[in-house]
């Protein structure tokens, strides 16, 4: 007598502490990070870099702040020349942050690998996830440490005038989110390039890729995206001689001439951390940009303008003559940017950068590794 036998293959049970490649814990993240920041804070060499960069920062701002308050004549800011003194500092802090950063994080790990100590963490329970964002958490904490030593210096050009309390918070959070993107990428590169100073080149070359190059880039392309185009003109009526006493007349009129089509080209400038920081202010009025000489809110207005363009009707009559008495209102309506804002799709870019340096770095953690390059230590 026989009987049939069903048989039933099992899946294979899971190993114990098998943990995927992308799985996040917050004790693995917290164990990598604080490991990283108990290394730093030992370094003598990261203590005199945050001790310099307050000496620079703070020597920065006394030194704006004595000059306008000389050219004030008074010894004292004020409204004018504190919007000026707090761009400078603002300009200033995040110029020294891109030097800074991609020192911070350009080495996480091809540093580990070439001293022996990275193939510890992998070997243990650790996923590349959390070796890479540990690693990217500790760098961020110490360029936000930088950051921190700037503030006092920040609100001191606050106090100036011509800034609200919330350019402050804005300020400091784009801040802090562009020393965050530039910690990423750097994180990525120590990943690919086996050497420390070659991922700290390859880094700073982006970043001056995105703050440098891709200006110039667009001031290079005016000619290609000039145009000559028939446009209305609100201008000076036809024959009118400049000798006569009398103000001229306005009138519309049809003339061909060059149209700079900056909004095919401004999506170049919208990387630009100079650009992101500047344009997330609250300060945006064109009306006062000649009043209160904020060159965070010139860089605005200028990169939402960019964005616009100019191609409609143009004014050239109106304040043309100089004459007593109330000027004839223009007709042609100003360009609107308030509306235009360039930040999200820089900050979105710049982020999707920093996202790319951490994807790459993770699946270069990926344990076992298939393929090494040539020279490569593992333990």
């Amino acid at each position: 007598m026989s009987a049939d036998v069903e048989v039933v293959e099992q899946a294979p049970a899971p190993v114990p502490g098998t943990r995927g490649t992308w799985s996040l814990s917050w004790h693995g993240l917290r164990t990598v990070t604080v490991l990283e920041l108990r290394q730093r804070v030992r370094s003598t060499r990261w203590k005199t870099a945050l001790i310099v960069w307050f000496l620079v920062v703070g020597l920065i701002t006394m030194l704006t702040t004595g000059a306008f308050a000389i050219i004030s004549g008074d010894g004292s800011t004020d409204e004018t020349f504190g919007g000026t003194v707090y761009s400078i500092v603002v300009g200033f802090v995040l110029f020294l942050g891109l030097l800074v950063a991609p020192t911070l994080s350009s080495g996480a790990i091809n540093g580990d690998r070439n001293a022996g100590t990275l193939a510890t963490l992998q070997v243990t329970l650790l996923t590349p996830a959390e070796i890479v964002l540990g690693k990217l958490a500790a760098a961020w904490i110490a360029a936000l440490a930088f950051l921190v030593a700037s503030i006092p210096f920040l609100v001191w050009a606050l106090v100036g005038g011509g800034v609200s309390w919330f350019a402050l918070l804005t300020t400091v959070l784009m801040l802090a989110l562009v020393l965050g993107v530039v910690c990423a990428i750097g994180l990525g590169f120590s990943a690919v390039v086996s050497k420390t100073s070659g991922s700290a080149v390859l880094t700073y070359l982006t970043v001056g890729g995105i703050t440098a190059v891709l200006p110039i880039l667009f001031g290079l392309l005016v000619p290609a995206t000039t145009t000559t185009e028939s446009v209305r003109v609100w201008a000076v009526e036809a024959g009118y001689t400049w000798e006569e006493t009398t103000a001229p007349e306005c009138e519309w009129q049809t003339q061909e001439i060059d149209v700079w089509h900056s909004e095919r080209t401004w999506w170049l400038l919208a990387p630009n951390p100079f650009v992101v920081v500047a344009d997330a202010q609250p300060l945006g009025d064109p009306e006062t940009l000649g009043e209160d000489e904020n060159m965070l809110a010139v860089l605005q207005y200028g990169v939402r303008y960019a964005r616009t363009g100019d191609s409609g009707p143009r004014d050239w009559c109106t304040g043309m003559y100089m004459d007593e008495g109330p000027q004839p209102e223009s007709p042609v309506e100003p360009v609107r940017v308030t509306d235009q804002l360039v930040w999200p799709w820089g900050l979105g870019f710049d982020l999707l950068l920093g996202a790319a340096g951490v994807i790459v770095a993770v699946n270069r953690l990926r344990v076992p590794t298939a393929r090494l390059a040539q020279g490569t230590r593992v333990a």
